[in-house]
């Protein structure tokens, strides 16, 4: 249906409460956090919430001062918010599709720029992979989450995920790349036959490479960082 009248469109589209806790996804690409206590978010993720809430940037030694550094040698590091109260939270991102994992004492590396919510209990760090022997001119780096909690992160469109099993290497487009095993230790390889075959067009003959036993996701979107659009 594309014509609606006022109360046909407010049926569609309305709000309903699905009582699936703490994360939810209202719809593919609105995140709903029914907030009882706090949470960290992505900064301007959020598009709107309901009842008593107070949204603070992340504070410069709020996490210790290792991060501070590795924020500051990543150049563009995701600004975190951390939102506490009691209400329902809305948070988007671009349009993008959002995805809810539950880890259960688990680890998972996720791109920066795509990681958009998760539960304070979880620990994470930023491990710095912006450039690679002056290679990369994008501003890639990941964050790796682990413990017990939800996280929420986004792609472009719907994502693959490719299992990585020993002896059978994955290469991954890193501007594709959204997230792969806590566990994996990816390298940068350059391959100049693959110029014209790989990638966008600049930095297209470099690639990550994902050998061991786990997985990686990737997305059909090559993403742009603020650094390569200038």
């Amino acid at each position: 249906m594309n014509k609606y009248n006022m109360d046909q469109f407010i049926s569609e589209t309305k709000q309903e409460d699905k009582g699936e806790g703490l994360f939810e996804l209202e719809t593919p690409r609105i995140l709903e956090i029914n907030l009882e206590d706090q949470i960290w978010a992505k900064m301007g993720s959020m598009i709107s919430y309901l009842g008593d809430m107070k949204f603070k940037r992340e504070g410069l030694l709020e996490h210790g001062i290792g991060k501070v550094f590795k924020k500051a040698l990543s150049g563009e590091g995701t600004s975190l918010m951390k939102v506490t109260g009691k209400g329902k939270l809305y948070l988007a991102d671009q349009g993008k599709t959002i995805k809810i994992l539950q880890l259960q004492g688990e680890s998972i590396s996720i791109n920066g720029n795509d990681l958009l919510a998760f539960e304070k209990q979880l620990n994470w760090d930023i491990k710095l992979m912006r450039r690679v022997a002056g290679l990369l001119s994008g501003g890639l780096f990941n964050i790796k989450m682990e413990g017990t909690g939800m996280v929420a992160f986004t792609t472009h469109h719907e994502p693959l995920t490719l299992a990585v099993e020993p002896g059978k290497p994955v290469y991954t487009d890193p501007n594709a790349t959204v997230a792969w095993s806590g566990h994996l230790q990816p390298e940068f390889v350059t391959d100049v036959s693959l110029k014209t075959f790989f990638g966008r067009g600049s930095g297209e003959s470099i690639q990550m490479k994902f050998e061991g036993n786990g997985f990686v996701v990737v997305q059909p979107f090559e993403e742009i960082y603020p650094s390569e659009k200038s």
